[in-house]
């Protein structure tokens, strides 16, 4: 899909930003570019798109040399992602997205059908067709980046550094909806950033960078645990859990897969009922189907029984929950920095297969402790 040969850029002065870049990427792959500041990420990626132009080198795209193409044209038909966002504030959000369409020449039904189809893939609904970006949330304007990118379906999306200007929470759940949407839609993704936890998450390939010129390329597991000198192992952060539990990486390994649950039309009576057997202080809600609704605790019943009189009309929707192949380290991760008690586990479907919780990662933390501590008294030793 993209190839990229011996390709570099040296500035007045004989300064060399990008030495000899050598990559080939496959079509739906999603490739991150990380390293430490001045590493020739972001010229790398600029290059393909030509907002800086190589100094040597080639580029091709399906086969085609980019530089014999129109810059202006070629940037037409790759979708483009920036911290900034940059919406353009004196146009409505129908017109942020088909913004490239309408460069193109669709006609204006065919622009609105697309930009009613693209905020369906992000849980918009068409009602945020005629606001203006100050009306949207630092989270909604940064979809509406992403679905910009979308809007001309390009084979290739380059994104610098999308997400680093959002709070954790929303980063977080930006990171879970980007990921779900490549896959659905099949793109292929060049991907900047300065978080390893995020290029962990994301990347089927990450590619590592250090005064321009390519470290390691590989897969995140493969560079977490075959990291290829001191450089790698320093820059991605000795204290990752990855190499202590080799045979256990994805939830489902790990999963409690009977999880407590209830479902949306039971009492609250049924509810504390099933607690009180079941020695726990919250439930996960379903639906007829096993579709996971939210949940409910004590506490909520607790201040609403008067008011209220199925589960249904307590139901906490704002719940983090992972797929059964997703990898533990990053509900690991998750669970530590929210301070969650567990984590439902769910198919494609969203129905309930499992949960996580606490304990269940008590023996790989306590590995990833330990088996430093042992690893330290040996070599001391």
């Amino acid at each position: 899909m993209l190839k990229m040969e011996n390709v570099s850029k040296t500035y007045k002065g004989g300064k060399n930003a990008v030495n000899n870049i050598n990559l080939e990427i496959q079509k739906g792959e999603f490739i991150c570019f990380i390293g430490p500041s001045g590493c020739g990420k972001t010229t790398t990626m600029k290059m393909i798109n030509r907002l800086i132009e190589p100094s040597g080198g080639a580029i091709y795209i399906n086969g085609e040399n980019i530089l014999h193409k129109n810059p202006v044209e070629l940037r037409r038909h790759i979708g483009y992602v920036i911290q900034s966002i940059g919406l353009f504030p004196h146009m409505t959000i129908s017109e942020n997205i088909t913004l490239v369409p309408k460069l193109l020449k669709w006609k204006e039904n065919k622009r609105q059908e697309k930009a009613k189809e693209l905020l369906k893939l992000v849980d918009m609904g068409p009602e945020y067709l005629d606001r203006y970006p100050h009306e949207l949330s630092g989270g909604q304007q940064q979809r509406i980046g992403v679905l910009r990118a979308l809007a001309a379906n390009p084979p290739l999306i380059l994104m610098d550094e999308p997400f680093g200007a959002l709070d954790p929470i929303t980063r977080d759940s930006l990171q879970e909806e980007f990921k779900n949407l490549q896959k659905t839609l099949d793109k292929t993704i060049v991907f900047v950033t300065h978080d390893m936890d995020e290029a962990i998450k994301l990347a089927d390939r990450i590619v590592i960078l250090r005064a321009g010129e390519i470290v390691q390329v590989g897969t995140p597991d493969e560079i977490l645990r075959n990291p290829k000198n001191e450089f790698v192992e320093e820059f991605i952060g000795k204290e990752r859990l990855i190499q202590t539990r080799p045979n256990v990486e994805l939830v489902k390994q790990i999963m409690n897969k009977n999880p407590i649950s209830i479902t949306e039309d039971k009492s609250l009576s049924d509810a504390i009922a099933l607690m009180k057997e079941k020695r726990v202080d919250s439930l996960l809600v379903i639906d007829e189907d096993n579709q996971l609704k939210g949940y409910v605790d004590i506490e909520t019943i607790d201040e609403n029984r008067k008011k209220a009189s199925t589960i249904k009309d307590l139901l906490i929707t704002d719940l983090y929950k992972v797929q059964a192949d997703t990898l533990i380290r990053d509900t690991v991760q998750k669970i530590l920095k929210r301070g969650v008690k567990y984590v439902p586990v769910v198919d494609e479907a969203n129905h309930l297969v499992g949960i996580v919780t606490r304990a269940s990662l008590v023996d790989i933390v306590y590995d990833s402790i330990w088996g430093t501590e042992d690893a330290l008294i040996t070599t001391n030793s």
